[in-house]
């Protein structure tokens, strides 16, 4: 495997040639990521070039509407879907809440939810909500004793009458990955859809979600490198059971129905330049006469090899302090 060239990482990012930012270090996790300079210099052009309504039969306008196309294409295959299973939206706050009123109708008075006290706010209030129209919320709660969600403690709570299973890839209280194919295939059984919320997670590295078996998944741009953009990927299943939340007449426009804002047409153009950087980083790091999933899996290891090398002496340091209580998972 080869090893992470921290120096060409930090190349990709103009920030780091910032004068303002020197001797700063940046640690602002939860809060987001810099923009890669691809997703910066797509990002410029579109507000130079081509700041119209996209998709008109004019040269610009057709080239803006180009570049937007660029986008599904560009980070589909990082996430190992199709281009057409991606959605994009302000945030993955607001698209929670888009998806949680996009299921009244297909969820009717008397079915049941399950959410768990492991997520973030954004994934478990949508949803609990819920429950003012007549849909039972169940809560799946943590172990007290490690933060962790138990699978066994899950199993009794599905049911016939299941339909959703709201759960996050990694946990917000201790940061332990959750077994997502596991829950997944579980819920499957029972005939309920899952919706994992990967933010915490997708700053590690963009998880192959049709493996994961997640009927939708959802993380935001904006933490892994991009734009102000929430990322939803919704399986072909998925999508027909969910109500447009769009004007009418765009029912049948799939990048829309689900984005009552309307898109930002030049931030989801800059989308691409997530998939360019990553694309940078795998060639500089391996060959690159690879299909699309075996370097999807290239930069999966290498960003995970790079992590666990950085935390193992800072976990070895931890544990042998006396002083110092470590929650969860060692």
């Amino acid at each position: 495997m080869a090893q992470l060239d921290v120096d060409f990482i930090r190349n990709q990012f103009p920030a780091f040639r910032s004068k303002e930012l020197q001797e700063t270090i940046f640690m602002e996790n939860a809060g987001g990521s810099f923009m890669a300079a691809q997703v910066l210099e797509r990002l410029n052009h579109f507000y130079n070039d081509n700041k119209m309504q996209p998709f008109y039969p004019n040269a610009a306008s057709s080239a803006a509407g180009e570049q937007m196309n660029e986008s599904y294409q560009a980070l589909a295959p990082w996430l190992g879907v199709s281009a057409d299973e991606l959605y994009f939206g302000p945030s993955t706050s607001q698209n929670a809440y888009v998806l949680a009123q996009s299921v009244i109708g297909w969820l009717r008075e008397g079915d049941e939810i399950i959410v768990t006290n492991q997520d973030h706010e954004a994934n478990g209030g949508a949803w609990r909500r819920l429950a003012e129209r007549g849909i039972i919320v169940r809560e799946w709660g943590v172990n007290k004793e490690d933060g962790c969600l138990d699978v066994e403690k899950l199993k009794p709570l599905l049911n016939t009458k299941t339909k959703l299973l709201c759960f996050p890839h990694c946990s917000n209280i201790v940061a332990h990955i959750n077994p997502v194919k596991e829950i997944c295939d579980l819920a499957k059984e029972y005939g309920a859809k899952t919706v994992v919320d990967g933010v915490s997670f997708a700053g590690h590295g963009l998880p192959d979600v049709k493996a994961l078996g997640a009927d939708i998944y959802l993380f935001s741009l904006y933490k892994t490198y991009g734009p102000h953009q929430g990322v939803m990927v919704i399986s072909k299943e998925m999508a027909p059971l969910l109500a447009s939340q769009s004007h009418y007449f765009l029912d049948g426009v799939r990048e829309k129905r689900l984005m009552p804002s309307g898109p930002d047409h030049a931030q989801i153009a800059s989308i691409a330049g997530v998939g360019q950087y990553f694309e940078a980083v795998h060639d500089h790091h391996f060959s690159n006469n690879l299909n699309a999933d075996e370097k999807a899996e290239n930069l999966r290891g290498l960003f995970a090899q790079a992590e666990e090398a950085r935390m193992k002496p800072l976990m070895a340091y931890l544990r042998e302090k006396e002083n110092i209580t470590i929650h969860g998972p060692q």
